[in-house]
């Protein structure tokens, strides 16, 4: 029988960037937008506030758009401050990339595992889902799933008692599927 794990964002991932004001480098997002019409020219932003400071920053999501150009449906959302837009932005690698910002993922997300009948069998098949694409170490997920410690998990992949098709050290934030042997 196979079982079915989904990685769940709890809420919005912390922005990795220098803050101008202070020496820190995380800004907390509250889903807050800022449109700014020139004419027939629009900027739009995400806001985030620096976690040592308070310090705002914009995160570019439109620049110098001409309006007729853009979606009306994604103008509404913008007006709207629609947190699920916020977090479809941070997702985005191109405004990611525009902004030379990074993501931190860390205590931004939970796994659910749903019902633990799966631990006296000896063979245990996990899927494993992402409900969106949080980078999260598989190691972590397994100990996190068993109740197990990291090394515990790294000694069972040594063993050949965990396997996977795909490769489980560093991170991944694509489904996956394991084999546990006891």
């Amino acid at each position: 029988m196979l079982n079915s794990w989904v990685v769940i964002p709890t809420c919005l991932p912390l922005v990795l960037r220098r803050c101008h004001a202070c020496a820190s480098e995380r800004f907390r997002t509250s889903g807050k937008f800022r449109v700014n019409a020139h004419h027939k020219l629009i900027d739009a932003w995400l806001l985030a506030l620096c976690t040592g400071c308070g310090e705002t920053t914009k995160v570019t999501v439109l620049e110098r758009t001409n309006v007729r150009s853009v979606r009306p449906e994604l103008l509404d959302r913008l007006h709207d401050n629609d947190p699920g837009l916020a977090a479809e932005l941070l997702q985005d690698p191109v405004v990611r990339r525009r902004n030379r910002i990074a993501l931190d993922w860390d205590n931004a997300w939970r796994l659910y595992t749903g019902a633990s009948d799966h631990l006296d069998r000896e063979v245990i098949e996990v899927s494993v889902r992402f409900a969106a694409p949080i980078p999260v170490r598989p190691v972590r997920l397994i100990a996190e799933g068993f109740g197990l410690s990291r090394a515990a998990v790294e000694r069972l992949i040594a063993e050949g008692n965990l396997v996977s098709a795909v490769r489980l050290s560093g991170k991944r934030s694509g489904d996956f599927t394991f084999t546990l042997k006891r």
